[in-house]
């Protein structure tokens, strides 16, 4: 039973914009994230957003990305604008219990979706 399922990944120019969605299916969860992989780098954390609204994201996105929720709806947002090469990768969505989100370690992060593609190029 997946629990977090991820949408909105594809091909976009340099320079172009993308928003992906995760749905939470019903599920309210206090720390969320997301995640990109990518063959050099691993699994990083690019964007989190707690239950009070504090976000924090990578230095490598910041003032490119926006992430969002909806806990009425129980949905996380990325929206990413001026795209680069190196943002391409493999974007998972995460949820943590902690209440105040910590510096972004994958250990803190507990549930998952299955990722989806974003090819920058």
């Amino acid at each position: 039973h997946v629990q977090l399922v991820e949408s909105g990944g594809g091909s976009v120019e340099p320079g172009g914009s993308l928003k992906l969605t995760c749905d939470g299916h019903g599920n309210t969860y206090t720390c969320m994230a997301w995640f990109r992989q990518t063959p050099g780098k691993g699994r990083e954390v690019i964007a989190q957003i707690d239950t009070f609204g504090v976000r924090t994201y990578a230095d490598s996105v910041k003032g490119r990305a926006f992430i969002s929720r909806d806990n009425f709806e129980n949905t996380l947002d990325l929206q990413m604008k001026n795209l680069k090469p190196e943002d391409s990768g493999m974007y998972y969505c995460s949820a943590s219990p902690m209440s105040v989100c910590g510096g972004g370690a994958i250990v803190d992060y507990t549930l998952w979706g299955l990722g989806t593609q974003v090819t920058v190029s």
